[in-house]
């Protein structure tokens, strides 16, 4: 039995919700179909979630949204003309939106959770009826109805645990099970939202709760490459890959799934198979818990750019009892998170998203490290990017660090931070934002040409 999902660009107009259909039935094992909403058609187009989001938005302040509201529902209508579908789904994508639209605004997050939601909710209702048009069984399925229960965080929802028992009786379901992705019910009965890339954490969740065989992820593009195409032309593509592996690249900047989104489908040991919708014959990227080491001892290239470096060094610090929690209490006092803390004797950066703060937030944290600490230097450097060399079989190779940075040293790129994992699965290279792409090429043609 397998789960599989489509993402918004799988979903964005009626010729893509036919190949979605050819695939579904072409094998018999695809029981559970998770969905977006629709995305893009064309580059200068709109995502349904962003008109969702914009219109919401204007209702919060009071204004009209009328224009807005005809968008969102004229994408559904033109996908349902085109498919041929009656009146009746559209009636019901109607009259649902505009119910949503007019709902409870006294809790602003609550009210945002639920216009957004509504774009995978109507999207699997449309798609529900378009499986019934072509002869094939398939039943709509709400989240709160299978009970895919979650915490009352709009926007950053965590699943419960007794949502899989819950989600494992879908297996008495006829036919094909359509559902919608990027959210869940509260037990009080609110819709709330996942984070970034909440289908896909959906999807992993009901793969989990079914237990089954194989998770199916399908994108828009072939496989997932060892490194960015924007930046490296015809990149190798990555046959198989780890949840290990696959988490590191993706926090460190690849696209194709948010860092935490496989989480769910991990914890149960299910396999994730990557597929491209426009070209299902192709084998994609597999992600699984072991792999054999055949491609080298890296696997990927990831970088993300947006960090900022605090710099702090105090003499004999190693001998100072409590000075990295202080530090720590500083960062929570200021409500900020760090990504990484490379150290020294006398010495410690904090690595952290640079969104975080603001002139105020900075001029503050200076100060309380400075003086709090009794510091020596406190220095912050401001447009620094990440890049991430990815591969659990660098642990059993011997040089790769000095191999990365003489490819960098090579490109004429500064190192301002260099930090490995204890778990050996990856090393990380702060660099310049400047030099970001110039350094990802050299570490690419260092281990990959």
């Amino acid at each position: 039995m397998k789960v599989i999902k489509f993402g918004g660009s799988s979903l964005a107009s009626a010729t893509q919700l036919k190949k979605v259909y050819k695939i579904v039935v072409d094998d018999p094992k695809r029981k559970f179909v998770v969905v977006s909403a629709p995305g893009k058609r064309f580059a200068e187009d709109v995502k349904v979630t962003d008109l969702l989001i914009d219109c919401g938005a204007k209702h919060l302040l009071g204004e009209t949204a009328t224009e807005l509201e005809q968008a969102v529902l004229t994408r559904y209508a033109s996908i349902a003309d085109e498919l041929g579908l009656g009146h009746e789904v559209m009636e019901r994508i109607e009259r649902d939106f505009k119910e949503l639209i007019s709902s409870d605004k006294t809790n602003p997050d609550r009210y945002m959770d639920r216009i957004k939601a509504s774009g995978e909710d109507n999207n699997a209702k449309l798609i529900a009826a378009f499986f019934r048009s072509q002869g094939t069984e398939a039943h709509y399925v709400n989240p709160q109805d299978a009970g895919l229960f979650v915490t009352d965080e709009p926007g950053s929802a965590q699943v419960l645990p007794e949502s899989y028992e819950n989600l494992y009786r879908l297996q008495d379901r006829d036919g094909i099970v359509v559902f919608p992705g990027f959210f869940g019910y509260t037990k009080d009965g609110e819709i709330s939202t996942f984070s970034r890339s909440g289908s896909d954490i959906t999807g992993a969740i009901v793969a989990n709760g079914v237990k089954a065989e194989v998770y199916e992820n399908f994108t828009d593009v072939d496989a997932v490459y060892a490194v960015n195409p924007a930046i490296v032309h015809k990149p190798k593509e990555i046959i198989e890959l780890t949840y290990r592996e696959m988490r590191e690249l993706s926090y460190a900047g690849f696209s194709v799934f948010h860092d935490e989104a496989l989480v769910p489908a991990f914890q149960a040991g299910i396999p994730v198979q990557i597929k491209n919708t426009n070209r299902p014959e192709l084998p994609g990227t597999r992600v699984i818990h072991r792999r054999e080491a055949t491609n080298g001892p890296v696997v990927g290239i990831a970088s993300d750019g947006g960090f900022c470096s605090i710099y702090i060094t105090k003499y004999l610090m190693n001998r100072e009892i409590g000075f990295g929690r202080r530090v720590l209490e500083i960062l929570e006092g200021a409500g900020l998170t760090y990504e990484h803390m490379p150290s020294g004797i006398d010495d410690l950066t904090i690595i952290l998203r640079e969104n975080q703060m603001d002139c105020h937030t900075e001029d503050t944290l200076l100060d309380c490290l400075k003086n709090e600490l009794s510091s020596d230097e406190v220095v912050i450097e401001h447009k620094i990017a990440l890049v991430m060399v990815v591969g659990e079989a660098m642990k059993h190779n011997v040089g790769i660090t000095a191999r990365a940075a003489k490819a960098l040293s090579d490109a004429k790129i500064n190192i301002e931070m260099i930090n490995q994992g204890s778990s050996e699965v990856s090393i990380m290279f702060g660099v310049k934002e400047e030099s970001e792409k110039k350094a990802v090429r050299a570490l690419y043609n260092e281990f990959f040409n």
